[in-house]
């Protein structure tokens, strides 16, 4: 068995919980959990290995700076803050600067992560069959920040690179014939649904469906976990998707 790594979590919410009930079944041990009255900065970094960040966007930065200033590595589930590209770029300089390791996806779930090829297989195939439309709808609960969710942005972006008719990402209800050129992106928010994610490819004689239902939060964070574990003594600027196939060797140290 690999050896424990011992995680600081930042964040108090549900991920936050789910995080803390299932680290010891993921060769993880919480040492910390900070909100905003415990701060990240605060807790002494001899005590851990990696933090966990499910927090908000615009508190990512600031935890990045904070695991910098720690020397120690960081996993980001938080969710929203690489839309910009400006902040992506400013992260991954201060992960240079620093040499720790970073891992961060729009979402932790291996499931999502599998879909997310299988959706790039599917956008590849229909490319040259012009025939095919592509639509993206998800769902998620009424407490969530941030819509279109970042995964559907994810799944988006996938399309748009394997499918060469689509040239941008057009969100929520269009009141106006949609343009060929616009990849079509819904979201409906209410209850408490965990995640649905559907990617439907409609055809004259047929529609091919598929569907990514995340059953509860406890996916989210055994890939946040499995990926804080992996990152141990690792250093680098890394999407969970490139490393995904590299999970299971555990620390490097």
């Amino acid at each position: 068995m690999s050896a424990t790594t011992r995680i600081v979590v930042i964040g108090t919410g549900q991920m936050g919980a789910e995080l803390v009930q299932l680290a010891p079944f993921n060769h993880c041990e919480v040492v910390a959990q900070c909100n905003r009255t415990t701060l990240y900065a605060n807790v002494d970094p001899s005590t851990y290995d990696v933090a966990i960040d499910f927090t908000q966007p615009s508190a990512v930065l600031h935890h990045v700076a904070v695991a910098a200033h720690h020397r120690r590595n960081l996993v980001i589930g938080t969710t929203g803050w690489n839309n910009d590209v400006s902040e992506v770029q400013r992260v991954q300089q201060i992960q240079q600067e620093s040499n720790i390791g970073i891992v961060y996806a729009s979402n932790f779930s291996l499931g999502m992560q599998m879909f997310f090829r299988i959706v790039e297989a599917a956008a590849r195939m229909v490319n040259t069959r012009t025939e095919y439309d592509i639509t993206l709808h998800e769902w998620h609960h009424a407490l969530k920040l941030d819509s279109p969710s970042g995964t559907a942005l994810s799944l988006a972006n996938i399309v748009l690179q394997q499918l060469e008719r689509k040239k941008q990402i057009a969100t929520e209800t269009q009141h106006q014939r949609i343009h060929p050129a616009d990849l079509h992106v819904t979201s409906t928010r209410g209850g408490h649904v965990v995640g649905t994610h559907v990617v439907s490819l409609g055809g004259p004689t047929d529609t091919l469906t598929l569907t990514h239902t995340a059953h509860n939060r406890s996916g989210f964070a055994q890939g946040a976990l499995a990926a804080a574990h992996w990152l141990h003594g690792r250093t680098g600027f890394y999407d969970v998707s490139d490393v995904l196939d590299r999970l299971h060797e555990g620390p490097a140290q």
